[in-house]
């Protein structure tokens, strides 16, 4: 597991998230400071993080 740090696209609130090295994906969680949906999009390559994006659903 890999800890990340990563602004909210809407309330620009820091946020922290573990995220599986193990494997990439795409899917959509809710901040936890201004509950809007948040599209993350995670790219792991050998277990190295290659891409990170939080991006707003609108």
């Amino acid at each position: 597991m890999l800890e990340h740090f990563f602004q909210c696209p809407y309330c620009w609130e820091e946020i922290s998230m573990l995220l599986d090295t193990s494997v990439s994906q795409t899917y959509v969680e809710d901040c936890e400071v201004c509950c809007n949906p948040i599209e993350i999009i995670v790219k792991f390559t050998g277990g190295e993080l290659i891409e990170f994006s939080a991006n707003s659903i609108e």
